[in-house]
């Protein structure tokens, strides 16, 4: 089918905003041109893409299924457009990596502060969401490349996954919990405990609830939450076992009790995940020989 790509650009826009004046300002033509471009698009696709009203605009769930495809080919586009602009001496440029809060804080922090003084020039962004999350970020081309907790469930043949860090995982604790401490700990001691958690959409909650699945133990936790620095603050005040990422732990955490256990949980991994289709541009490929190299 022959259709003039402007037609999906325009769609683009229109969807990304739910405004076709939104759109209109975002690419500096007049709002009825808008409409007909539109309207073109729909006659030529013989689909409905989106409800109108007086207030507002949504997608239908035609509308929805192309945006799904416009929108990483977009990006793509964009993505293509700053690399061809950036300087082989990375005097410009832009780096936009997608990763968690935790991963950005107690892993990445100390890389891109070196990155920066090596590339100043170098623009940074960071998307922080769930590993889940930044997995669908890559696939709409909307970060360059991510860093996320391995294994994972959302990745396919379509990414190159590198590994990059080894960690433990960790049960910690204030002294209210001290008859645990010198004690080789079977699971069912620490599910009968209270279990403050990262929320279960996390990667980390996830490996921990299939821990206790492969043993045939309820896990209960009593406290969810979407930050690792609140749940080390919350063991820290006696309100039950948390279960951290032990490169999170530093020397302001000597006060807490890392609890043992009989069988140690299997080391995971954190690992740079790229797109196999998509070249990365110079900045991401600096970044990640910097993470590569230490």
């Amino acid at each position: 089918m022959d259709i003039n790509l402007e037609l999906y650009k325009v769609f683009y826009y229109v969807a990304k905003n739910l405004s076709f004046s939104k759109a209109s300002k975002d690419l500096f033509i007049s709002q009825s041109a808008i409409s007909q471009s539109i309207r073109t698009l729909e006659n030529k696709l013989d689909t409905k893409l989106f409800v109108r009203s007086t207030k507002n605009v949504q997608l239908t769930p035609e509308g929805t299924l192309l945006f799904e495809h416009i929108e990483p080919a977009i990006n793509l586009i964009h993505s293509g457009h700053l690399s061809l602009l950036e300087n082989p001496s990375l005097s410009k440029g832009t780096l936009h990596i997608g990763a968690s809060d935790t991963i950005c804080k107690y892993y990445l922090l100390e890389y891109i502060n070196e990155f920066h003084k090596l590339f100043p020039k170098i623009k940074i962004q960071v998307t922080n969401r769930t590993s889940t999350d930044c997995v669908k970020l890559l696939k709409q081309n909307r970060v360059d490349f991510i860093v996320i907790n391995l294994p994972s469930t959302s990745l396919d043949s379509d990414f190159n996954v590198q590994p990059t860090l080894s960690f433990e995982d960790v049960f910690i604790c204030n002294s209210s919990f001290s008859h645990l401490a010198n004690k080789n700990l079977m699971l069912e001691e620490i599910a009968s405990s209270p279990i403050l958690i990262l929320e279960k959409t996390s990667a980390t909650s996830r490996y921990l609830y299939d821990v206790f699945e492969k043993q045939n133990i309820r896990l209960t936790p009593d406290v969810e939450l979407g930050s690792i620095d609140l749940l080390i603050c919350l063991s820290r005040i006696g309100l039950g076992i948390a279960f951290v990422p032990k490169y999170c732990l530093g020397e302001s955490e000597n006060d807490l009790i890392q609890l043992k256990l009989a069988q140690p949980l299997s080391s995971r991994q954190l690992a740079i995940v790229t797109q196999k289709q998509k070249p990365l541009n110079l900045a991401s490929q600096k970044f990640i020989e910097l993470l590569s190299y230490n």
